[in-house]
């Protein structure tokens, strides 16, 4: 019974909490763009993790490196060193222009290690009295979801009942870099850092206007605030770019990174940055057991080197061109956001449940979000023929 679809969705609803209402497939194996069932149907993957598989599934670059590490070693903790560690370091931080890296697992944990590193360079570099740091952040973000980071969310499902909120963040509107400013010159030398999303994902993959990452870089550089870029979802060759924000010339002083890095095979994220920020830091006051592992950082090394060729952000700029012309032309759509393999469809009068529903029969994974708006991020292996494939199916269930 727990072998078919039926019987392992009832096994799940059984045993597994309830913090997710995924779609009625249960994954057996994928390759490549491609996922089959455990009753093998297949089904193009048209999300791709939300990023996370940036490369596809099973990616044999990747899959090689993995199984190398699993043969030699996979967990030392950070009471000692490893011969993958120094290394995935120094390579992660020449591809982001930076001097240093901190590893960790989640993109959560990357956005918490920014908050922690932003309020200690206040405090010891900036002279924010004790306890008085304030962090600036966005209506519509997307962080993660620990106590701490759903404190500054303005989505219910996320906040809702998880208070007391701790304290320390003014968040103002997505893409108003007047109201950013008001609030800088508001709460004065107080403001270590303002933490930002090139492009808002869970919101719909909402584009700010033109000009806005490059005005909080002056801002951030006017009035000594540290300028984060959460490009957990938006990095490493979604959007056409290495980083999302390369696409107003903007370098930020530290890039959060997640999904994407792991290559789809083991969680691994990072806050890159320079040495005047992240060596604030000190033995003993921020750390991750499984942070930096050997077998994620020679994951992640696989990731950087394939990244370092430009093919596959040279694929998301191609073939993005056509992904937004074709869904931009489709009926019943208001209105296409985003950049490069990765848009945001908001369409007039069908639920984005009931689109992905229809794509699901169809043979195509795509997810809601907010309504009447889903979200596509194939990945960027995709060939031509399934991307056009794919957006066929987009087409008919539309017209159903």
């Amino acid at each position: 019974m727990t072998e078919t679809t039926t019987g392992l969705l009832k096994l799940g609803r059984e045993y597994g909490a309830h913090n997710y209402h995924p779609l009625p497939v249960v994954a057996a194996e994928a390759e490549g763009a491609w996922v089959t069932d455990v009753e093998g149907r297949r089904y193009l993957d048209m999300l791709a993790a939300y990023s996370a598989l940036n490369f596809g599934h099973r990616h044999p670059r990747l899959i090689a490196a993995a199984r190398r590490q699993l043969d030699q070693l996979t967990l030392v903790s950070r009471a000692f060193e490893h011969d993958q560690f120094g290394p995935f370091c120094a390579e992660l931080a020449e591809l982001a222009g930076m001097d240093v890296v901190l590893p960790m697992n989640t993109g959560a944990e990357a956005v918490e290690t920014a908050i922690k590193v932003a309020r200690k360079w206040g405090y010891t570099v900036k002279g924010v009295p004790a306890g008085q740091a304030v962090i600036i952040a966005f209506e519509g973000n997307f962080h993660g979801r620990t106590t701490t980071i759903v404190s500054f969310s303005t989505d219910p499902d996320a906040r809702a009942d998880f208070g007391p909120y701790t304290p320390g963040f003014r968040v103002v509107p997505y893409g108003d870099l007047d109201a950013t400013a008001a609030a800088v010159a508001e709460l004065g030398d107080r403001v270590v850092a303002v933490l930002v999303e090139p492009i808002q994902g869970e919101a719909g993959v909402v584009v700010p206007p033109p000009g806005f990452l490059a005005g909080i870089r002056s801002l951030c550089t006017q009035q000594n605030i540290l300028m984060i870029a959460d490009e957990i979802q938006s990095g490493l060759g979604r959007t056409g770019h290495t980083f999302a924000c390369a696409a107003e010339d903007v370098v930020p002083d530290a890039y959060l990174l997640g999904k994407a890095l792991g290559g789809g095979i083991v969680p691994v994220s990072a806050m890159v940055s320079s040495w005047p920020v992240l060596g604030v830091l000190q033995p003993g006051q921020h750390g991750s057991t499984f942070g930096g592992n050997p077998l994620a950082c020679a994951v992640a090394r696989e990731v950087v080197a394939m990244l370092r060729t430009g093919e596959y952000q040279a694929r998301a700029r191609v073939l993005g061109q056509r992904f937004h012309a074709r869904l931009g032309a489709l009926p019943g759509v208001g209105a296409v956001r985003g950049r490069g393999l990765w848009a945001g469809v908001e369409f007039t009068s069908l639920p984005g449940r009931e689109v992905c529903e229809r794509l699901t029969a169809r043979g195509v994974l795509a997810k809601e979000t907010h309504g009447n708006v889903i979200r596509l991020a194939p990945p960027l292996v995709i060939s031509e023929e399934d991307l056009d494939w794919g957006l066929s199916q987009i087409e008919a269930a539309i017209r159903d």
